[in-house]
């Protein structure tokens, strides 16, 4: 595999360019998350003490409807998830179309040559920190937490804020994948805080997309473990960045298969097992039993 050289590398021709998107500077928001994404683990810290000792505080208090505020804020996020995908999904098909497979998970050009893609990828990362705020609801109107959602919540947080110092070439992928999801899933998650009804068959189709993607993603990084392990020293990610990315989406995936066995395969033969998969962006557990 020849060596790619970054300044032979073009971006998708934008049909307009935002002001803010074009005077991104890559370097800068590095240099911030070098000195400051240890942070997250205080963030995270915080996060469990207000959860956790939030569900305490509620546990002999009425819950809260919050319905309007629910609706309002995934209603943002949705919209967020949405534009991020539209700016970082044409650079990741113009590079698997003109450089190939192997660029898309070793070369961060995403970040470095493209100011639309490097400046949504930024946004995604720092998105992980106001995206823990789902919780906050779960706990306020007094819905099960379940280990799924704040482990969900904490993992990536803390991922993609040591990734984006290393310039982790196949977050490219994770970041679009992720994107499209949440583009789906706050759309559905607002619709039903406004009463609407979406059809049930989306709820599933949504858990089918979180498995999917967590499946890619662990073929991205068995294929950049791959790539490393040939000796290739133009593939721009480290091994333990791979080790912790793969162990995090294999966890992922077991815990989703877990509930789409639950909710879609034994649920159906359960009149008592609630049908509805989600509430405000994590999986609803209400009446889905541990075994």
């Amino acid at each position: 595999m020849n060596k790619v050289d970054y300044m032979e590398v073009t971006v998708p021709n934008y049909s307009y360019v935002f002001n803010f998107e074009e005077t991104f500077s890559h370097l800068d928001t590095k240099i911030w998350m070098i000195k400051n994404w240890t942070n997250g683990f205080y963030y995270c810290g915080i996060y469990m003490i207000l959860i956790f000792g939030g569900q305490h505080y509620m546990s002999n208090r009425p819950r809260f409807e919050l319905r309007g505020i629910l609706s309002l804020w995934n209603t943002l996020l949705a919209t967020f998830s949405i534009i991020g995908f539209t700016r970082t999904a044409p650079e990741l098909i113009h590079v698997l179309r003109n450089y190939g497979f192997h660029h898309s998970i070793c070369i961060p050009s995403f970040i470095e040559q493209d100011c639309v893609s490097g400046f949504w990828t930024w946004m995604f990362v720092l998105s992980k920190l106001p995206e823990l705020g789902d919780t906050l609801f779960i706990v306020l109107r007094k819905q099960p937490l379940i280990f799924l959602h704040w482990y969900h919540h904490i993992t990536v947080l803390l991922y993609s804020w040591f990734s984006y110092t290393e310039y982790t070439a196949s977050a490219r992928w994770f970041v679009v994948m992720n994107y499209f999801v949440h583009s789906i899933m706050y759309t559905y998650y607002a619709l039903k805080a406004m009463r609407y009804k979406p059809p049930k068959w989306i709820s599933m189709v949504i858990t089918t997309l979180q498995l999917a993607q967590m499946v890619i993603g662990c073929i991205i990084n068995i294929t950049a473990y791959q790539y490393l392990e040939s000796g290739q020293i133009n593939c721009h990610i480290t091994p333990v960045n791979v080790k912790f990315s793969l162990a995090m989406y294999f966890s992922y995936f077991v815990l989703f298969a877990r509930f789409f066995q639950k909710a879609y395969l034994v649920g159906r033969r359960s009149k008592k097992v609630e049908k509805k998969s989600y509430t405000n962006g994590t999986v609803d557990y209400e009446k889905l039993k541990a075994n």
